[in-house]
């Protein structure tokens, strides 16, 4: 379903050891993926006009905004 939980978590371990470039980097990413409206379904049943995909879609989706 929806992996933001281990993405921010992932985020969250750069920051740590200083790497602050790649949260802003991801965050600014899982933002403009859910601004575009693809989102996993978990997301897409509160969001009118939402694109559901599943979970390798929204990474795919979020790649792309790299």
């Amino acid at each position: 379903v929806n992996p933001s939980s281990l993405m921010f978590s992932g985020c969250m371990m750069f920051d740590y050891i200083g790497w602050r470039e790649v949260p802003a980097l991801i965050n600014a990413a899982f933002g403009k993926t859910v601004k575009d409206g693809i989102v996993t379904y978990d997301f897409a049943r509160q969001m009118e006009g939402a694109t559901k995909v599943p979970t390798s879609g929204f990474a795919d989706a979020l790649i792309e905004r790299l």
